[in-house]
């Protein structure tokens, strides 16, 4: 009987302590902007990949690393469509075309930091990972005379300290749950059928500025998107800014 006792005590102490633990992660989620996902007994940090929305809200989202070629086409496919899209810019492309970060700037655009260096960031430590996106920032500011507050990680490529270096300084960091594998010159019905397929309410879209036929493919699929009910926003209009939790997925949602 002693013992039945004793094990039950030990369940209760046991789930008090998880639920303390659970309500301190809560907090902790709140305050960082990112939330700690566990897998087994090791909590990891998860950027925002795409946003819990019943609205058919979405967001088209270009990096820009290499070239300009066909930057102008795919500005003026934006125009068309009337949609404001969000440019990730690495620090090197911002100095070399400072034009087309005003063009992008003037369109109506969002401009987030792609890093410095286009390196795998995982890589780095706190120190170098600052240094990255303060001067990348630094010089998208530069030109637009705007406060950068997204950041995309080089290649995807992610840990916590990045995510927590980053939330720290003040960036949300931003994934994508479509991607549309531009980069890999796809045809422009191959690149439009694999994000229309793809796409659902609060999904964030990845292309690039200068996917040898992303151009192409960018009118098909912000005009049949519209034509499904879909409405685009910048990322930065998007997501929740504070009150939220990001599940296993990088779903964010908004704080019960």
């Amino acid at each position: 009987m002693v013992r039945v006792f004793n094990f039950k005590l030990k369940s209760v102490i046991l789930g008090f302590v998880t639920a303390v633990l659970l309500a301190v992660l809560s907090v902790s989620a709140y305050h960082t902007g990112a939330y700690a996902v566990y897998f087994g007994n090791t909590p990891r940090l998860i950027p925002i990949y795409s946003v819990e929305r019943e609205d058919k809200t979405v967001a088209i989202s270009f990096d820009c690393a290499w070239g300009t070629e066909y930057t102008d086409a795919i500005l003026n496919a934006l125009k068309v469509s009337e949609v404001r899209a969000t440019f990730f810019m690495v620090e090197f492309w911002t100095k070399k075309y400072p034009d087309f970060v005003k063009k992008i700037d003037d369109a109506g655009c969002e401009i987030g930091t792609h890093s410095s260096t286009h390196s795998y960031m995982s890589r780095q430590n706190a120190e170098e990972i600052k240094a990255e996106l303060t001067t990348s920032s630094e010089a998208i500011e530069a030109v637009t005379g705007k406060k950068v507050e997204l950041f995309r990680p080089p290649y995807g490529d992610y840990d916590d300290e990045l995510v927590s270096t980053a939330t720290s300084l003040g960036y949300y960091t931003i994934q994508w749950d479509v991607d549309s594998l531009d980069w890999r010159d796809l045809s422009a019905s191959d690149i439009s059928m694999r994000v229309i397929n793809s796409v659902k309410s609060g999904s964030i879209i990845l292309m690039h500025n200068n996917g040898l036929h992303t151009a192409e493919a960018v009118p098909i699929i912000l005009e049949t998107l519209k034509n499904r009910g879909y409405t685009f926003v910048p990322i930065g209009e998007l997501i929740y800014r504070e009150n939220y939790t990001i599940d296993n997925t990088g779903r964010q949602k908004p704080a019960q």
